[in-house]
């Protein structure tokens, strides 16, 4: 006698708010830190992260400070939809003590491959759904640095790995 069980999960958007709320969570001691971002703009990142990342439409997403084209210090969450995330780390753990004097906060964002494959009408409709409006611009630099994987936020198998930017 044999048995055969199937496990159907799905990622809903309570799932990618809680995922979020851990990037929320990260940009608030960026704030801390660093000035910036104000509450305001942590709330419209954290829920443009959410539809896009329960969409499958979140390629990566990177916040932090600029400067000259490179990055100064920075945090990257990269979505991981696969289904096999299973770490769940606590928010925090921001690279601190950076002189940021003369940079500006900025965020980058891409889409997955998922994205892509939608017309233009639909994607249009997403983006005018979300509370922050991107328009297309280079990629910061990494001079100066080095980025290493450091904690992985998930829900029910999907999620984000994040990286952080540190200057040497």
């Amino acid at each position: 006698m044999s048995m055969t069980t199937t496990h159907t999960s799905t990622f809903t958007i309570a799932n990618a708010r809680y995922v979020t709320s851990k990037i929320k969570a990260d940009l608030k001691l960026l704030q801390r830190a660093y000035g910036l971002p104000t509450d305001a703009d942590i709330d419209a990142y954290g829920e443009e992260a959410a539809q896009l990342l329960k969409g499958g439409y979140l390629g990566t997403v990177t916040y932090g400070y600029r400067r000259n084209g490179s990055w100064v210090v920075a945090l990257r969450y990269t979505a991981r939809n696969d289904g096999t995330l299973a770490a769940d780390d606590r928010a925090g753990g921001i690279p601190r003590g950076v002189d940021v004097a003369g940079a500006q906060f900025y965020s980058y964002l891409t889409h997955s491959p998922k994205w892509n494959s939608l017309t233009e009408s639909e994607r249009s409709s997403i983006e005018n759904s979300l509370p922050i409006s991107r328009t297309g611009a280079p990629e910061p630099g990494t001079n100066g640095g080095y980025w290493s994987s450091d904690r992985h936020y998930s829900s029910n198998g999907t999620g984000v790995a994040r990286g952080a930017f540190r200057p040497l």
